[in-house]
């Protein structure tokens, strides 16, 4: 075989800049949007996005040479430039500094993208901090 053969699935969170609760529908249908188009032609393979009003969730497929800290960042970076460049908020968009990243099994994947897609179900229930608590737990973490 002289391919490496690899399925490396990570479920990537973050927020806006203070938790501003500014991702109202049509601009969070425009980024998902823009996410599915301008991935779709590059390096990084998003398989799944959605979020709340204050942060988003994608399901990436990784490849091998790619880290975790260079993907999230170039997503982030990219978005933010072009939300900010299409002025769709007034003011000046961003990002939190962080994110928070867990590896998927490929058992579990129709699990995350359920979950992913289901957002703004989860929000009726449970707050952004409730729902990483949650995930935090589930893999371990403080």
């Amino acid at each position: 075989m002289s391919h490496t053969y690899h399925k490396i699935w990570m479920h990537f969170v973050w927020s806006t800049h203070k938790r501003e609760r500014i991702l109202l529908k049509s601009l969070k249908r425009k980024l998902i949007s823009h996410y599915k188009n301008h991935y779709a032609e590059s390096d990084i393979y998003i398989d799944t996005v959605n979020g709340d009003m204050e942060h988003i969730h994608l399901l990436v497929g990784l490849k091998p040479t790619q880290t975790a800290s260079k993907v999230a960042n170039q997503i982030k970076g990219e978005s933010s430039n072009w939300i900010n460049k299409n002025d769709f908020i007034k003011g000046k968009f961003a990002w939190q500094e962080g994110y928070s990243v867990f590896s998927v099994s490929e058992s579990l994947i129709g699990k995350v993208r359920e979950y992913i897609m289901n957002q703004e179900e989860h929000h009726r229930r449970r707050s952004y901090q409730e729902e990483l608590s949650v995930l935090l737990k589930l893999h371990d973490s403080d």
